[in-house]
């Protein structure tokens, strides 16, 4: 064997023994499952009208944006789109990513340098990690929802220009963050507070507008909020809002915004059809959390301030052993394991859905409940 495939057949075996190794499971269209392994929170992927709107738009428009935004990747959808995020948020002002991954990476980018200071909770996303490296600022990263620890390192600051990366809820335990609190710390030293909405948005707060808004900090000028298309709304592509200064900031600096082709026209017109149909339906939050508490409850574990529940495994080997015999029995979960999770605990991640029916709901219940009561005694 070459020298490269030698490392990678020792990489593969080190994953293996540590039952960390992955791999790509393609699903079919039609498949009988159960899916609370994705993001889909309020059912509007499959909705009939935000379908409709997404083949009208890729008839229209065609397949993709053609070219990055600054050049002709922009359309009409994408001004619309933005109008109306910022509208549901009450903000002055946002700006429409490929995806949420890039908007954390443009958001953080273009406001932080090798002088900047960047001050990030232990378990933000991995978009926020990958961002606060690429800024080059210096980097502290503090106990997990630790306010002191956060007044502490911007006390420390020296002058430098400061932001503080957090989550609305975080994508793996599923709590929330102390946001009231993180904003009056970062007013108090000038830091810009940014907080990633992407299981916030569509499930906190007044018709799903987030815990931003819920909050009262939507245009508060230490704030920026992140989001993701993906999740609640159920197309692709992310978003930043704040103020139109920052819009305009990140139009000009943002590396990942600027030479990045921009949002297909069918996601853009699925994700803005999906947005209409929330208005139409505000009562669609409440019911994530109506049927997470049950869920929660049934499993014994924490209840979610958002979508996700989090239920944690003897090892990385039984935790995928659960999710096989959930998926035996007609319901897909999720399955973390190191690096993916911030403490290193494997997890079964279960994400709470109101587009099923009240028998298939019921079915998930009843198999997850058996399940993690099996796999939770194992050794």
């Amino acid at each position: 064997m070459s020298t490269w495939a030698e490392w990678f057949a020792e990489q593969r075996a080190g994953r293996e023994d540590a039952g960390l190794q992955r791999a790509l499971r393609p699903r079919a269209a039609d498949e009988d499952v159960i899916d609370l392994a994705n993001n889909d929170y309020l059912g509007l992927s499959c909705h009939p009208e935000v379908r409709r709107a997404a083949a009208d738009a890729a008839l229209r428009w065609g397949a993709g944006a053609g070219a990055s935004r600054l050049v002709t990747g922009t359309t009409t959808l994408h001004a619309e789109l933005e109008r109306e995020l910022a509208e549901f948020t009450d903000h002055e002002a946002a700006l429409v990513f490929s995806t949420g991954y890039h908007a954390n990476l443009s958001a953080v980018t273009a406001l932080a340098d090798k002088h900047s200071l960047i001050v990030s909770d232990a378990h933000v996303h991995a978009s926020l990690i990958d961002a606060a490296r690429l800024s080059r600022a210096a980097i502290e990263v503090v106990p997990h929802n630790d306010v002191a620890a956060v007044r502490a390192a911007l006390a420390g600051a020296g002058g430098r220009r400061a932001l503080v990366l957090t989550e609305s809820v975080f994508s793996v335990l599923g709590d929330a963050a102390p946001l009231p609190d993180l904003a009056e710390v970062c007013a108090d030293h000038d830091a810009l507070l940014v907080v990633d909405e992407a299981h916030g948005l569509g499930v906190l707060g007044e018709g799903g507008r987030g815990s931003v808004h819920a909050n009262g900090m939507a245009g508060d000028p230490h704030v920026v909020m992140t989001a993701t298309l993906s999740k609640s709304l159920g197309a692709m592509g992310g978003a930043v809002l704040g103020s139109a200064a920052l819009v305009d900031h990140l139009v000009n600096r943002a590396r990942p915004f600027i030479f990045d082709t921009g949002l297909a026209p069918a996601p853009t017109a699925a994700a803005l059809t999906a947005l209409s149909c929330l208005r139409r339906q505000p009562a669609r939050p409440s019911q994530i959390h109506q049927r997470g508490g049950e869920l929660a409850d049934r499993l014994g574990v924490p209840r979610s301030a958002g979508a996700v529940l989090s239920v944690p495994m003897p090892s990385p080997q039984v935790a995928i052993a659960a999710q096989a015999a959930a998926l035996a029995e007609g319901v897909r979960v999720g399955c973390f394991r190191p690096p993916s999770v911030p403490d290193g605990i494997s997890r079964l991640r279960i994400t709470t859905h109101v587009g099923l029916d009240e028998d298939r709901w019921e079915h998930a219940v009843d198999v997850l409940t058996h399940v993690v009561k099996d796999h939770r005694r194992s050794p």
